[in-house]
């Protein structure tokens, strides 16, 4: 029988911790939360540089990535909306949040990552969810009469009126991300998509560019497709190993899965000027130098390593310039190709890509398609979005609703007479 069985959600992260809390609301059954770590909710803690930028200020689907139907996506994201999900945190939570006006991100008025998680654990706590940290979760299985047996590594089996898995995926292991949830969905028949490392730094063997450690700007990426481009803007970042910064980590996904034989080539446009605007510029005074004129819209490093990998020596005036050389340049510092080798992968990941076919889920609920009782949510699934509070959108809104649909969730034995 299940009467008095508990609803028990499976991993304490952003999506998991939303769950429990609204599978608790009424009451109606125990919840139970399980973690495999101390304390749960790691990533929420390292976000946004300790921050935790809790949600982005507005939201188009059409920004999210997925393997699977994007009209699932839309229904999934629509079912909590972006103004419903700040007036949960402000008022239910109790953490005011904040417009940072150039990011376009909310973070709690506190700028404190931990009074997110901390809030989230209360709040949890406060509608009577139990949370067992330290328990590592080995397998799902269900049962003949409609109930759930949850095997654990440590300890006896619990039985479950409902399961949610919550578990995320594999980006940033050191948070506790070990792709168990991926494992158990494959092993109950779901479809899995390939999963990936999304939003991740690129690397460049040889490291070309570490000379240039350290230094930002804002560019414009291009990755082409057989179709179009797709296109980024934002902070860029060369490091000691390549290049980071929000937008190249928003564009990671396509250099990630594209085959080592055919690298999927990325375009740097360097600053705001793009072609035409670069060619009014050099038709200045023939006396200026060339190098003060890209320095004048570029940080002087790069602006010397563009001229040097474009051939034009930095004392040349525009009078100098000759046409190949001046179409040459206009490529390095509009169209130029990224040299990437690699990426960073799931060390230094922000989502995993891929997942839990949608499809193989109800978009109102979030229960699956094929076991009545189990509900999925968060990572686990096959979408994720760019960086700015995008994916935490999904965590809130998915969460929510695995949360309520198995909160309303009645177990019943398979074949059972009405």
């Amino acid at each position: 029988m299940s009467e008095g069985r508990p609803t028990i959600v499976i991993g304490a992260g952003a999506a998991g911790l939303m769950a429990a809390i609204f599978a608790a609301e009424g009451g109606r059954r125990p919840v139970l939360l399980l973690e495999r770590t101390r304390d749960g909710g790691r990533k929420i803690l390292i976000s946004g540089g300790g921050r935790c930028n809790v949600l982005p200020s507005q939201v188009d689907p059409g920004q999210y990535f997925t393997s699977s139907s994007p009209n699932t996506l839309k229904k999934i994201l629509r079912s909590w909306p972006l103004a419903a999900q700040r007036r949960f945190f402000e008022t239910e939570v109790g953490i005011p949040l904040a417009l940072e006006e150039e990011s376009g991100k909310l973070f709690p008025v506190s700028n404190r990552a931990r009074d997110v998680r901390d809030g989230l654990v209360e709040l949890a706590r406060a509608r009577g969810v139990r949370c067992r940290f330290e328990s590592e979760v080995a397998g799902l299985r269900p049962e003949a009469d409609g109930t759930w047996l949850v095997e654990l590594r440590d300890s006896a089996p619990i039985t479950a009126a409902a399961v949610i898995i919550a578990t995320g995926g594999l980006s940033v292991p050191a948070t506790g991300s070990d792709g168990v949830g991926l494992r158990i969905a494959r092993r109950l028949g779901h479809t899995v998509h390939a999963v990936y490392p999304a939003l991740t730094p690129l690397t460049a063997n040889p490291a070309v560019h570490a000379p240039l450690a350290g230094i930002s700007l804002v560019v414009r990426l291009q990755a082409p497709l057989k179709k179009g481009a797709f296109t980024t803007e934002g902070g860029f970042l060369f490091t000691h190993r390549g290049y980071s910064g929000p937008s190249v980590l928003n564009i990671s996904h396509f250099a990630v899965c594209s085959p080592p034989e055919a690298r999927q080539p990325i375009l740097v446009q360097w600053s705001p000027l793009d072609a035409e605007a670069w060619a009014d510029e050099f038709q200045g005074p023939g006396t200026i130098h060339i190098a003060s004129v890209v320095r004048r819209h570029l940080p002087a490093r790069l602006a010397d390593t563009l001229l040097a990998e474009a051939r034009i020596a930095p004392e040349r005036t525009l009078a100098q310039l000759r046409r190949e050389e001046r179409t040459r340049l206009l490529e390095y510092l509009t169209r130029y190709p990224l040299p990437w080798t690699g990426d960073e992968g799931y060390k230094k990941a922000e989502v995993t890509g891929g997942g839990v076919a949608l499809g193989d889920i109800d978009a109102q609920t979030m229960q699956s398609r094929l076991h009545p009782g189990l509900f999925l949510c968060g990572e686990v699934l096959d979408a994720f979005g760019p960086i700015g509070g995008y994916n935490f959108h999904w965590a809130w809104a998915t969460g929510r609703a695995a949360g309520l649909g198995a909160r309303d969730y009645s177990p019943t034995p398979p074949h059972s007479e009405p």
